[in-house]
C-alpha cells in the first residue's frame, strides 16, 4: 500500500519519464529512417525515365567497358584522363539507350537473335573489324572463328581441369565478345528507332512554296555597314532601368538549369631547382658513358629507371615516344645521342640505336609445344618431331598426336611492341619469328620444353628499330617539395580569412586565380590531377569557406580553394556580375545602334 501511495504521489514525473522513453524510442527510429533514406540517396548516381541507377549498378558498366579498352589497346591500366573520359562516355550511352528502349518499347521495336544472326554474317558492321575473329588473310570478320572459340569456351568452362591461366584468356575475350554484342543490339534498336522518325518528316505546303521561293527569286539590295566602334562607349549613358529592361528580355539566356559554383584558388606548381637539374644532368653523363660502351644496355637501362622499356626486340617507330622517333632515323647502327631535353613531357633522354632492320609487320605461324618429365626427354621428344616434318609428315596430324592443333595463327607487330617487359623465352620466340624462312622448322627451347614454329607467311615489310632508350623526368627533389611545402602551408595558416587568404597572395609571391560556373560534371579544379577531395569539398561547402590546402596533381601540386559564390537551379539574378556584364554590353549595342540609325536617318 505504501508502495502505491509513493506511485500516486509520483504520477506526474512517471508519466513525463515514460512519455520521454516513448519519444527517444520513435525519434530513435525516425532518425533512423532518415539517415537510411540519405544512404540511399548516396548511393544512386542518377536518375534517366524515373528509373534510378545506383552507383555499384554504374560502375559495372564501368567496369565492363574499361576492360574492353584495355583488351582493345593492350594496356594493363588507364591514366585518369582516360578514366574520366569512359565513365562521360558510359553515362552518356546509358542515357541515350535508356531513352530509346523506352520509346521503342512504346512502338513494339526490337532486335531479334535472327536479326543479329544476320549482322554477324555479313560481317560488315565495324565493331565486327575490333574482334579477334578477323580472318588475317581476307581481312573480314569470321563467324566460324567466332563459332569456334564459344564452342571452345564451353568446353573449358565445363572442364574442371582446365589450366588456370588459360581459362582467364577465355574469360577475357568471351566478356569482350559479350559487350560487343551487347553494343550491337543496342545500336541496331537506335537505328531501326533513328529510320522510322526520318520517314516521319514531312514537307507541308506553305514550307514547300517557301523553299521554291528562296531557291528561285533573286533580290538585288544595296548595303552600307556601320561600325559599332563608330560610336565611342563615352556618347552612350547606361540607366540601370535600361539594364533592367534588357534583363527581362534576354532573362531566358540567363536560366540555370544546374547548380553551379564559382571559386577563388592558389595553385603551388612545385618545380625541380637549379640544384635538382645539376644532379639530374650529372647522372644523365654517367648514364651517357656506360651507355655508349655497353653491349647489351638491358640491366642499364633497367637501373636507370627509363620510362621506356627495352624489350631488346625490333618495334616500329610508334611503340617509341615520338621525340625518339623523330631522332633515330638520322642515327647510325651502333651510335649513341647527346643527352636532350624534351620539353613537351620534361625529360632528359639518351638513346643508343642497337639495330635497323627490313622485317614483316605481320608473320604467320604454327607451333607443336614439347613437354615431358624431364628436358632431356622433352629434346628427344622435339627433335623426333623435327626430324619427321623435315622428312614431310603432315605438320597438322603429328599436332593432334600431341593433343594440339597445329592450325596457323597470325602475329602483328603491335601485338608485342607495346609490352613492358618480356621474358628471355618470348624474346627468343619473337625475335625467330621474324628472321626465320617461310617454310623452314625451327627447333626452340622455351624454358623446361621445346617448341616447333613454322613460319608459314611474312606480310608488309617495315623498318623496325631496336633501342635503348633512358628517358626521365626532370623531377624536384624531396627538399625542393619540402620547401615549398613548409612555405605555403605557413601562410594558408597565417590567412585563415578568406579576404585575407586572398589580399596578401601577391605580394607573398602566390596567384590568385578565378574558376567560374563549376558543376559536378566537372573532374578536375582547373585542370589539375588529383582534385577529387578538393571538388567533393568545393560542392559540400558554404560561400566563403576556405578550404584545407591538398596535395594534388601529380605530387607536383599544392592547392588552397575559396567558394566564392553559389548559383541554384532557377534563373541568374542581374545582380550577378557576369550576367551584368553581358546585359550591359547589349544595352550598350543597342543605344550605339540607335545613334547610328538617328546619324543616317535621312540619307
Amino acid at each position: 500500500m505504501a508502495a502505491l501511495g509513493t506511485i500516486r504521489k509520483r504520477g506526474v514525473i512517471l508519466v513525463c519519464i515514460i512519455s520521454f522513453g516513448l519519444f527517444a524510442f520513435i525519434a530513435e527510429e525516425a532518425f533512423r529512417s532518415c539517415d537510411s533514406a540519405k544512404n540511399n540517396e548516396r548511393q544512386q548516381i542518377g536518375e534517366v525515365n524515373g528509373e534510378k541507377i545506383s552507383v555499384q549498378d554504374f560502375q559495372k558498366l564501368v567496369d565492363e567497358y574499361t576492360e574492353v579498352i584495355k583488351m582493345q589497346q593492350g594496356q594493363e591500366n588507364l591514366p585518369e584522363e582516360q578514366m574520366n573520359q569512359v565513365k562521360d562516355m558510359v553515362w552518356n550511352t546509358y542515357v541515350q539507350n535508356q531513352i530509346i528502349a523506352k520509346e521503342a518499347s512504346k512502338l513494339g521495336l526490337t532486335v531479334t537473335d535472327a536479326e543479329l544472326q544476320d549482322i554477324l554474317k555479313t560481317g560488315t558492321n565495324p565493331m565486327l573489324q575490333q574482334t579477334p575473329f578477323v580472318n588475317q588473310q581476307t581481312g573480314r570478320f569470321d563467324a566460324a572463328s567466332l563459332q569456334k572459340f564459344l564452342a571452345d569456351y564451353k568446353a573449358q568452362k565445363a572442364n574442371p581441369s582446365a589450366n588456370p591461366q588459360m581459362m582467364e584468356q577465355y574469360t577475357k575475350i568471351f566478356n569482350y565478345w559479350s559487350f560487343i554484342e551487347k553494343t550491337l543490339r543496342q545500336q541496331t534498336l537506335a537505328q531501326k528507332y533513328q529510320a522510322l522518325l526520318a520517314h516521319c518528316f514531312l514537307s507541308n505546303p506553305v514550307e514547300a512554296k517557301m523553299a521554291f521561293k528562296e531557291e528561285n527569286e533573286e533580290s538585288q539590295i544595296q548595303l552600307a555597314a556601320f561600325p559599332y566602334s563608330d560610336v565611342q562607349d563615352d556618347k552612350v549613358k547606361v540607366e540601370e532601368s535600361d539594364l533592367k529592361a534588357k534583363y527581362d528580355e534576354m532573362k531566358a539566356r540567363f536560366k540555370q538549369p544546374v547548380e553551379s559554383r564559382d571559386i577563388k584558388f592558389i595553385d603551388v606548381q612545385v618545380e625541380a631547382s637549379k640544384t635538382d637539374r645539376a644532379a639530374l644532368n650529372k647522372e644523365f653523363a654517367e648514364y651517357h658513358t656506360q651507355l655508349a660502351a655497353a653491349a647489351d644496355p638491358a640491366e642499364l637501362v633497367r637501373k636507370s629507371a627509363s620510362t621506356v622499356a627495352y624489350l631488346g626486340i625490333p618495334v616500329s617507330k610508334e611503340a617509341l615516344p615520338s621525340d625518339i622517333a623523330s631522332a633515330i632515323d638520322s642515327m647510325a647502327v651502333g651510335a649513341t645521342s647527346a643527352v636532350k631535353v624534351n620539353a613537351s613531357d620534361n625529360t632528359l633522354n639518351i638513346v643508343k640505336l642497337m639495330s635497323k632492320q627490313q622485317l614483316p609487320d605481320s608473320i604467320q605461324y604454327r607451333v607443336i609445344q614439347v613437354a615431358a618429365a624431364s628436358q632431356a626427354e622433352a629434346k628427344t621428344k622435339a627433335d623426333s618431331i623435327h626430324s619427321a616434318l623435315a622428312a614431310g609428315a603432315d605438320f597438322e596430324a603429328l599436332a593432334k598426336k600431341y593433343g594440339q592443333t597445329g592450325e596457323k595463327a597470325w602475329m602483328t607487330t603491335k601485338q608485342y611492341e607495346y609490352a613492358q617487359t618480356m621474358d628471355k623465352d618470348n624474346k627468343a620466340f619473337i625475335n625467330t619469328l621474324n628472321t626465320a624462312s617461310v617454310n623452314a622448322y625451327n627447333e626452340l627451347q622455351l624454358g623446361q620444353g621445346y617448341v616447333i614454329l613454322q613460319v608459314c607467311d611474312r606480310k608488309a615489310m617495315v623498318t623496325k628499330y631496336v633501342a635503348a632508350v633512358i628517358k626521365k623526368e626532370i623531377q624536384f627533389s624531396n627538399d625542393t617539395y619540402r620547401t615549398a611545402f613548409n612555405k605555403f602551408s605557413s601562410y594558408v595558416s597565417a590567412n585563415p580569412k578568406s579576404e585575407d587568404l586572398l589580399k596578401n597572395a601577391t605580394k607573398s609571391g602566390y596567384r590568385v586565380q578565378n574558376l567560374n560556373d563549376m558543376t559536378t560534371a566537372t573532374h578536375y579544379v582547373a585542370n589539375i590531377h588529383s582534385t577529387r577531395d578538393a571538388l567533393k569539398w568545393i560542392f559540400e561547402s558554404k560561400e566563403g569557406e576556405v578550404s584545407p590546402m591538398y596535395e594534388c596533381g601529380d605530387n607536383n601540386h599544392l592547392l588552397v580553394v575559396v567558394l566564392d559564390k553559389i548559383h541554384r537551379i532557377g534563373y541568374r539574378d542581374l545582380s550577378d556580375p557576369q550576367v551584368k556584364e553581358m546585359v550591359k554590353a547589349e544595352v550598350i549595342k543597342d543605344k550605339k545602334a540607335e545613334l547610328i540609325m538617328a546619324k543616317v536617318a535621312g540619307v
